[in-house]
């Protein structure tokens, strides 16, 4: 099987897991009343319309922010740029067409690739950390606020991974010779899934990135950690707003409990579209479930908000962001690209 097909296999995986999850929560929730929908909508004021897009922009930013901690040369303001740019190729082009978009500029901004790949891979392995380790915050609150836990043992897993990614990060950074084992060993472990897989060339890469890396991991990586924590607090920010904006009060559903069922339905953003459809169920069932039936609709015309911002923003600021490093300084970069 080829790559690509290999990747589409996985995509359509995917695809009907979420279908799949999501029919199981609407089936639980009962049937949306779409007209008292389209009523809460009604709810929303102009001026609400830029303050979700300066909360946007705040949230772009602090997304795109390790990369400009891992790169050198790279500023906060380049950073958001290649970060909306590879978001937008992501979408409408299947990969690796978003990495080689993002060394294609960072190449005409004096990057080196090596560079520019190693600080890509940092920003990547950061923001698993915190996606999957967002559910341990969520065990916090349930205990302050005296919630059950009940199926959300299961996100004990998510946990896991968080962990595991953290100290492989670690024993890679720490010295040559724990990146090239921390590298065999997962080429080995590769090779039992893919034959092709060189267990060797995998240790090399380690090293290599490690060389890369090391020199801004102290400074960047704590620094990385905490701007990708804070982004998680403006997108819950923005889905609170949005809740409330349509009619939600917090008499009915406290933040707490948002920011509960948020917490334990982020790492389901791994599905493609940031995880569109199962984590608003999953945040749609546990707000019906505290608030009761009478909050659905108004629920959904708040995720509906969210979703269009979220989703829709930064494709828009991606091809923005593109025009404008094709009108300045993408040079020949630029020129090689398809209309």
């Amino acid at each position: 099987m080829t790559p690509t097909r290999r990747r589409w296999l996985v995509r359509g995986l995917l695809l009907v897991v979420a279908v799949v999850v999501v029919a199981l929560v609407i089936r639980l929730i009962g049937r949306v009343d779409w007209g008292e929908v389209r009523s809460a909508l009604q709810h929303l004021a102009w001026w609400q319309f830029p303050v979700l897009l300066v909360v946007l922009l705040l949230r772009q930013v602090l997304n795109a922010l390790p990369l400009s901690l891992y790169i050198p040369g790279v500023s906060a303001y380049r950073a958001t740029q290649n970060d909306q740019v590879a978001i937008l190729m992501s979408t409408i082009a299947p990969p690796p067409s978003d990495v080689a978009l993002r060394m294609a500029m960072f190449s005409s901004w004096g990057v080196p690739v090596a560079k520019g790949l190693a600080g890509t891979l940092m920003n990547t392995l950061t923001f698993y950390i915190v996606r999957f380790g967002a559910p341990a915050v969520g065990f916090v609150l349930l205990a302050v606020t005296g919630g059950e836990v009940g199926l959300r043992w299961a996100d004990l897993v998510s946990v896991a991974i968080s962990v595991s990614i953290f100290v492989g990060l670690l024993l890679v950074i720490r010295s040559e010779a724990l990146a090239r084992r921390v590298g065999t060993t997962g080429g080995r472990l590769a090779r039992r899934v893919r034959r092709t897989v060189d267990p060797e060339a995998w240790a090399a890469a380690c090293v290599q990135f490690r060389i890369d890396i090391a020199a801004r991991f102290r400074r960047g990586f704590p620094r990385s950690l905490l701007a990708l924590s804070a982004m998680l607090v403006v997108d819950l920010t923005m889905l609170v707003m949005a809740l409330r904006f349509v009619g939600l009060e917090n008499a009915e559903v406290p933040i707490v409990e948002i920011a509960i069922a948020y917490l334990f339905a982020y790492p389901f953003t791994l599905f493609p579209f940031s995880g569109i459809g199962i984590v608003d169920a999953l945040v749609l069932a546990a707000i019906v479930e505290h608030a009761g039936a009478d909050v659905e609709a108004v629920a959904v015309a708040g995720l509906v908000v969210w979703r269009v911002f979220t989703i829709g923003g930064p494709l828009a600021l991606g091809a923005l962001g593109l025009a404008a490093w094709r009108r300045t300084s993408g040079g020949s970069s630029a020129a090689a690209l398809p209309e």
